[in-house]
């Protein structure tokens, strides 16, 4: 008999999945091993998934023209790294990309998942581009396009991924649940200011609560991160987080729960709007 909780073994899929808050920086090198150090961390505290934050391949504040020159194809060293990482110790990971387009003083801010086997599973170009609170993101990204969501799955959970700035639009997060995501992945750099903290913590919270799902976001640490990375469950639960550190967060992930909480709040069912592209 199985000493598992009856919501992991009736009909349910759960994985392990993993939050990795790091502050990425301008030697690419050094960013790879960390990125290598960590994955092999969250890998031997059972994750079958990472989620890692924006920028993961290359940052420094604020965004300028070093960004195209340190720009990388998804064929590049990064995402060759992240390949060697997953295969080695048997992850899919999730993680921010600095990637070469054809305009030479920008970039696109974009997301690669990488599975198990090494293979790139899905990509996501950032769509809403961080042109708030003083910031300008469009002046140095090539916004990404509104195409369908990209998916992949991980041992039977289904995956969704969306981009920091993404996460002030909730149509974005209904959409990937639209097409069927049990959770969304949210790689991030959540700029420290007044109240950001405070607005983090709820959209986390209120993207899954709304949608039933669960949410991973990874973000940077202080000084210019709000750090605080977490895993939130269906209820809007932080079921693991992160303080101002680098370090990794682990829980288990049911599609039980998800199916539990849905029949307890069936919001997704009862809602008479559907999201159109704009």
């Amino acid at each position: 008999m199985s000493d598992r909780p009856a919501e992991l073994t009736v009909e349910g899929r759960s994985i392990g999945v993993a939050v990795v808050q790091f502050a990425p920086g301008e030697d690419r090198v050094h960013n790879r091993d960390v990125v290598a150090g960590l994955i092999a961390v969250a890998a031997s505290r059972g994750a079958r998934l990472a989620v890692l934050p924006e920028y993961a391949s290359y940052f420094t504040d604020p965004l300028g023209p070093s960004f195209a020159r340190n720009a990388e194809p998804l064929d590049g060293e990064f995402v060759g790294g992240l390949a060697a990482a997953a295969r080695e110790h048997g992850v899919t990971v999730v993680a921010g990309l600095v990637e070469r387009t054809d305009e030479a003083r920008k970039f696109s801010n974009t997301l690669v998942a990488v599975g198990d086997s090494g293979d790139v599973l899905a990509t996501y170009r950032k769509q809403h581009l961080y042109d708030a609170f003083g910031a300008r993101e469009s002046e140095w990204v090539v916004p990404g396009p509104v195409e369908e969501p990209q998916m992949f799955a991980v041992d039977g959970v289904t995956v969704g991924l969306q981009t920091c700035f993404d996460l002030r639009f909730p149509e974005v997060t209904r959409r990937l649940a639209d097409a069927g995501a049990d959770l969304v992945a949210v790689p991030a750099e959540w700029v420290r200011g007044p109240l950001k903290e405070f607005h983090w913590t709820t959209l986390l919270a209120a993207r899954a609560i709304e949608n039933t799902l669960y949410v991973a976001a990874a973000d940077h640490p202080p000084s210019i991160g709000v750090g605080s990375s977490a895993i939130v469950d269906p209820m809007g639960v932080t079921v693991a987080g992160l303080g101002e550190t680098t370090g990794v967060a682990v829980a288990e992930v049911s599609t039980a729960r998800i199916r539990e909480v849905r029949e307890r709040n069936p919001a997704l069912a009862l809602r008479r709007y559907r999201v159109v592209a704009r």
